[in-house]
């Protein structure tokens, strides 16, 4: 047997991991169920495996029942830590959105206007246009009426608004949560825009400070200005505040504006129904416009009674005795042709008193009643007759020798076009650019009895004509520009010189620019009316120089003159001595020539008639010592009318407007030169009652020296169209 050696033999000391590992031991709860593949030794007792006790039985339950209880104290936690962490995160958002909003505030308030500027802006100025009698002719710009106070008002038109915009106007602080969420659940049930949710605190906001851009930075500034009116005024002042600055359509700005645009009396006097349109016109003033759509606005007025009616603010009764009452007291917008009068100021004013920032009053010269003669007689005369010779618009312009134009008609209609064709349009004068020709001539020594030929002409392969081919061979200057021959015009104007005739031409008035080849004898170089009217003048102010004009004074609305015409140095443009020798060749036009229909009893007058080529215009310009007056007919896309000459059509205007104008006027004879050229006043006006006969023998009594037309023993005495006569049916050219 070996020494030391003990039951259960010798143990060597471990050291390292051995040592570490050695005292770890399994138990059966460390082992994995199943996974082992012996059976497992019994543990139990023989008397325990007899009865079939085991003795893991007790520790199995108490484990079980720890393990329950575990669990629900996990699930308490879990549930604890998801509010808490819900709650944790609830207040991370909570105060990110809190820093949003501040930093939208103060973004949005960073793009407001500055401080200095939030106060009550004053009103855009009003270019208010006044007629010689000074009355007032039109408006430009916002036609604002004055501030009347809320309590001058009637009591039901400042509660038709809050009935219709705002019926919680009184209890909000600028904006409204629940007229918002009103507006939203509408919009949403009929998936669209159809109700807004803006106080009226907010619209007069928008109105005073903001633009009209639909974007979420202009609503969030509205909200933001809204809010700093209610805390700077009480709800009076606001309320005063939108109903004198709101929009009413039309340029109306105000309740009075717009009771005086559309009802023609103070908003001190309105009735409930004229309460209520005008509450409704906020929603789309321009749609609404009782003058542009009567039907759409008393629609909406009924909408406002009823608001009024649901508000308490009138009875059931008051609204349905107030449906359908309003009166109207409006034009349609934009008809009248003073519209291109008050364009044509417009155009000037800037070179006149330059930027406008205050409302001015700008007096004219324009005659209301001439303005209303002269608008009656272009458009009758196209009602009745544009068909038939196909002739689509009309102008007028008349001023008196000075340049001071009375009266001026752009086109028929300017609501349905603004175009101005008394000064912006352009046209060929035809025959009534003549007497710059003549002029011309007898400047360079010829006279009203000077021959010359009227017989068919060429130049370099242009072979002008008269009307019907036919030619009187010798005839005087004063024959030749009565009868409108073109044969003689040309050669006269080659005698004189083209360039010469240009030269008179723009000395007398004319601006546009001319072409000096030998066709401007006939007048195929465009002008405007009001500078060929103008340039007319010198013939009936005894040869002076004019500037057409309508301004002649600027004031603002207190008084302060901000500008004043002063007279101009009218220099001598024409001899006194060819003056009268044209009036008494333009004379004898309105007696034997091309417009014989013209007349104004017991008026000395003269005057040219004009018709481009294929009857593309139609001209008279004619005038006495009180009036230059010009006509123009034809169509705008410049095509041919159905034979309208400057000796039909423009000469009844003309005589239209000239009698009814010169009608208590005292008469007074045109410039003329004393002699052989000159003819008495007494004959003058003798004349335009009774025209001696061309058959007339020419004496110093009744024809001053000078020829009668030619005659032709076949001659009808009126042309079949009852245009001209027989001289505009048998001899003139296409150009008259």
């Amino acid at each position: 047997m070996a020494w030391g050696k003990k039951k259960g033999g010798r143990k060597e000391p471990l050291f390292g991991l051995p040592a570490a590992l050695a005292d770890l031991r399994l138990t059966p709860a460390d082992r994995i169920p199943g996974g082992e593949n012996k059976p497992k030794k019994s543990t139990k007792s023989p008397a325990k495996r007899k009865t079939g006790e085991s003795d893991d039985e007790p520790p199995r339950e108490r484990k079980a029942q720890a393990g329950r209880s575990g669990t629900k104290r996990r699930s308490k936690s879990r549930i604890g830590a998801s509010l808490g962490r819900m709650v944790y995160w609830g207040a991370v958002l909570g105060l990110w959105g809190a820093i949003a909003v501040i930093g939208v505030v103060i973004y949005v308030g960073a793009h407001l206007p500055p401080i200095q500027s939030l106060e009550i802006p004053k009103r855009p100025p009003t270019i208010q246009i006044v007629g010689i009698d000074g009355s007032i002719l039109a408006q430009r710009g916002e036609m604002a009426g004055a501030n009347i106070a809320l309590k001058d008002l009637p009591p039901y038109l400042p509660k038709a608004f809050i009935a219709i915009e705002d019926r919680r106007f009184y209890s909000h602080f600028g904006i409204d949560p629940v007229g918002i969420l009103r507006a939203l659940v509408t919009n949403v049930m009929h998936r669209g825009v159809s109700q807004g949710g803006s106080t009226l605190t907010q619209q007069l906001a928008k109105n005073l400070f903001l633009t009209q851009e639909r974007t979420v930075q202009r609503k969030l500034q509205e909200v933001e200005l809204a809010i700093w009116l209610e805390r700077k005024h009480s709800k009076d002042e606001i309320l005063e505040l939108y109903l004198n600055r709101v929009y009413f359509g039309s340029g109306a700005y105000g309740v009075e504006a717009a009771a005086q645009r559309y009802f023609g009396k103070s908003a001190k006097n309105v009735t409930v129904a004229e309460a209520a349109m005008l509450a409704g016109l906020v929603k789309s003033p321009s749609r609404l416009a009782p003058n542009r759509n009567p039907e759409g606005a008393e629609a909406r007025a009924r909408i406002v009674l009823a608001a009024m009616a649901d508000a308490k603010f009138i009875t059931d009764a008051q609204a349905q005795a107030s449906i359908g009452h309003p009166s109207y007291n409006v034009k349609p917008v934009g008809a009248g042709t003073i519209n291109y009068v008050a364009d044509w100021i417009g155009e000037v004013l800037d070179d006149l008193v330059g930027q406008i920032d205050e409302s001015i009053k700008v007096e004219t010269t324009i005659d209301p009643k001439l303005q209303s003669v002269a608008e009656a007689a272009i458009i009758d005369e196209l009602a009745a007759k544009s068909v038939k010779f196909n002739v689509s618009q009309g102008a007028l312009v008349a001023m008196t020798p000075d340049g001071a134009v009375r009266a001026m008609v752009g086109g028929r209609n300017y609501s349905e076009s603004q175009y101005n064709r008394a000064v912006t349009a352009k046209r060929q004068p035809g025959s009534s650019f003549k007497p710059f020709v003549y002029l011309t001539a007898l400047e360079q020594g010829l006279t009203p009895d000077t021959m010359r030929q009227d017989a068919p002409i060429e130049v370099k392969g242009w072979r002008p004509e008269n009307y019907t081919h036919e030619y009187f061979g010798a005839v005087t200057l004063t024959q030749a520009l009565a009868m409108s021959l073109n044969t003689v015009a040309i050669r006269l104007g080659l005698e004189v010189g083209p360039k010469n005739v240009v030269r008179t031409a723009h000395r007398l008035g004319i601006s546009s620019k001319l072409e000096p080849n030998a066709s401007i004898a006939l007048g195929t170089s465009e002008v405007s009316m009001v500078e060929l009217v103008g340039a007319y003048a010198p013939f009936a102010n005894g040869g002076l120089a004019v500037t057409p004009h309508v301004v002649t004074r600027i004031r603002t609305l207190s008084g302060k003159l901000l500008y004043m015409r002063q007279p101009e140095e009218r220099n001598q443009v024409v001899d006194p001595r060819y003056v009268g020798m044209m009036n008494a060749m333009m004379r004898e036009t309105l007696i034997s020539g091309t417009a014989k229909k013209a007349e104004i009893p017991g008026w000395p007058a003269a005057g040219k008639t004009g018709t481009s080529q294929d009857y593309r215009d139609a001209w008279f310009i004619g005038y006495t010592a009180n009036l230059v007056t010009g006509v123009w007919l034809g169509n705008d896309d410049n095509s041919p009318t159905k034979k309208a000459t400057g000796g039909g059509l423009p000469v009844e205007v003309w005589s239209r407007f000239m009698k009814t104008a010169h009608e208590g006027v005292p008469v007074a004879a045109l410039p003329s030169t004393q002699g052989g050229w000159g003819l008495s006043n007494l004959a003058q006006a003798a004349s335009q009652v009774s025209p001696p006969t061309a058959a007339a023998p020419p004496t110093a009594a009744n024809n001053g020296g000078y020829r009668p037309p030619p005659t032709r023993a076949n001659a009808r005495p009126e042309a079949a169209a009852g245009l001209d006569g027989w001289l505009m049916d048998r001899l003139f050219g296409g150009n008259r």
